[in-house]
């Protein structure tokens, strides 16, 4: 059960620390209040207690990549190895600060994509996935710890609060270059048309475009292609897809 009382930063300076050691990071907090929609979005812990804050755990770039890939070499028959090491990673970080892990691939099925516009004011890319200002498209949430008693007031404002990015990237981008270069037009304004993406996936085209160098339209993007993932984080990511 977890109750966690922390009156000033250490939960989350152990937090970070401990994250750190895979490459993964502290991608903000969520603490909403009472009138928020949020306070009801996902909050709620395994016992059934409603949880007050959520630690978002992620990453911005590849950095997490070898840590996984030598684990994924050790551990080559696992079913869905990133969400397992996932788990084998965050899961004893949450334990050992009184929190409680969740993560985007178990039911019932966690709001993360709000979580990471409150946390961190993102919005979403004309391609659906949320866009962040410094790492672009190349960026992701692994998971996230909930806590059923959190006390923040003691933490600067820009970890409490529920951050707000007033300059989003793609309403300066004039061109939305992203838009244009799926070769089968597959991104539409109501979402993506899976079959057709991944039908094209299946082709001699598909296999040396996509499949090689990772999604056209993603790669289109020009925001934060310092973090851009190597060329094995492209492929496994695409080839899960398929």
């Amino acid at each position: 059960m977890a109750n966690v009382i922390a009156p000033d930063r250490r939960i989350n300076s152990l937090l970070a620390g401990a994250l750190a050691a895979y490459g993964l990071c502290i991608r903000g907090w969520v603490v909403p209040d009472g009138e928020s929609p949020l306070a009801k979005a996902g909050l709620c812990l395994a016992a059934g207690e409603p949880a007050h804050a959520v630690c978002l755990v992620g990453h911005g770039g590849g950095g997490f990549w070898p840590i996984f890939a030598a684990w994924h070499r050790l551990n080559s028959g696992v079913r869905e190895p990133l969400d397992s090491w996932s788990k084998s990673v965050i899961t004893p970080i949450a334990r050992a600060v009184g929190g409680e892990a969740v993560f985007p691939s178990d039911k019932p099925w966690r709001p993360f994509q709000q979580w990471g516009m409150a946390a961190e004011g993102l919005k979403a890319s004309p391609l659906g996935m949320l866009i962040h200002p410094v790492y672009g498209l190349w960026h992701g949430y692994r998971g996230a710890i909930l806590f059923s008693a959190l006390d923040v007031s003691g933490w600067p404002e820009d970890v409490a609060r529920l951050r707000q990015i007033t300059t989003h990237p793609c309403d300066s981008c004039a061109t939305k270059p992203c838009l244009t270069r799926c070769p089968v037009d597959a991104f539409k304004p109501d979402g993506l048309a899976v079959t057709a993406c991944r039908d094209h996936l299946n082709t001699v085209a598909g296999q040396q475009g996509c499949m090689t160098s990772g999604c056209l339209a993603r790669e289109a993007c020009p925001v934060g292609q310092t973090y851009r993932y190597s060329a094995a984080q492209i492929r496994f990511y695409m080839t899960a897809f398929a």
